[in-house]
């Protein structure tokens, strides 16, 4: 039983200490959080410990490994102290927001025994993973086209965007893990679209996209799309397809069930998408502490581990570069 302790307990934080809790193969061994009466709610919830900070976590010998759900400007700064305590890593995304600071984490990390997964949970997917297993397995020939389709349910609050890092880094960055994923091949350049079409007057104020549109084009030709948005009217929408030459295969939206309304005014009146991705990706969540088990004890690399967070990171960059200068940008020019 590996010895999870979480560090950051807000909403996602919350989520992984209840999964951590509940999983046949790992002990939750206790959390913290900078704002204590959150630390000692979810302590309390689940009879576990609330550490007085991280550095206690680290210290601690009955804590065999960390999950780093805490704000974003400190996971390189955990990812590091963890290491040097000789604790196993899952961090959630992104490493951090300036691609300066994860490769100067990365240096430090250099002639370490680090383990590091990172929190790319899509890839752990049931629906995304059997599609992927289908493309690998030659259900649809030479793979050709990635599309992926991205778009949250309602737009965040504004506090959300002042530290979230932006669009591309943020959001999208999930769908360039999910890509390099689905390509087995690493895309050589990107053209980005960024668009501000739900909230122009706050997108203008604070720099940022609420729509995007990114391609990418690997070495041999394979070819990828991503849209995304803040805002979709209909629910949480998170599809991907894959096209070769002798097929096609789709990964579709979750809804609590599938019974189909058939009626005079309507056809197919169906439920609604699964509301936000704490719901639409749970077996994704669980599955994602499961292969972080299994590589501890095997003492195998991870999967996605630190550099496929620093590529996703890449490509964010790159796809800024493009959007600022309207190209198609080598990612050699960011990496």
């Amino acid at each position: 039983m590996l010895r999870l302790a979480v560090l950051g307990c807000g909403r996602i934080g919350r989520m992984h200490a209840a999964n951590i809790a509940g999983h046949p193969r790992t002990v939750l061994a206790g959390v913290t959080d900078v704002h204590r009466p959150s630390a000692n709610e979810v302590a309390s919830a689940h009879g576990v410990t609330a550490f007085e900070d991280a550095d206690a976590v680290f210290a601690s010998p009955d804590v065999d490994a960390v999950l780093i759900a805490t704000v974003t400007e400190t996971h390189a700064d955990y990812i590091e102290a963890a290491v040097r305590a000789g604790k196993a890593v899952l961090c959630e995304k992104p490493i951090d927001l300036s691609l300066a600071r994860v490769n100067a984490c990365a240096e430090r990390l250099k002639g370490t025994n680090a383990f590091i997964q990172l929190g790319f949970n899509r890839r752990f997917d049931p629906g995304h993973r059997a599609a992927w297993q289908a493309a690998r397995d030659g259900a649809i020939g030479d793979l050709h086209q990635v599309i992926i389709t991205s778009r949250d349910p309602g737009m965040p609050p504004r506090s959300y965007y002042e530290s979230a890092g932006g669009l591309f880094r943020d959001m999208v960055i999930h769908d360039f893990d999910l890509a390099r994923f689905m390509l087995g091949e690493e895309p050589e350049e990107v053209f980005a679209i960024g668009g501000r079409l739900i909230d122009p007057a706050l997108m203008d104020e604070l720099e940022d996209f609420d729509t995007s549109m990114v391609v990418m084009r690997t070495a041999s030709g394979k070819q990828c799309h991503i849209n995304t948005s803040r805002t979709a009217v209909y629910g949480y929408d998170q599809r991907v397809e894959l096209m070769g030459t002798t097929g096609m295969v789709v990964s579709g939206n979750r809804k609590p069930h599938e019974m189909h309304h058939y009626a005079e005014p309507h056809t197919e009146r169906a439920a609604p998408y699964l509301n936000f991705f704490i719901e639409r990706y749970r077996e994704a969540f669980d599955a994602e502490i499961g292969a972080f088990v299994n590589a501890v004890e095997q003492g195998i690399a991870p999967s996605p581990g630190f550099e496929d967070g620093r590529k996703a990171l890449v490509l964010a960059e790159a796809a800024y570069k493009s959007a600022a200068e309207g190209r198609f940008v080598r990612v050699s020019e960011v990496s």
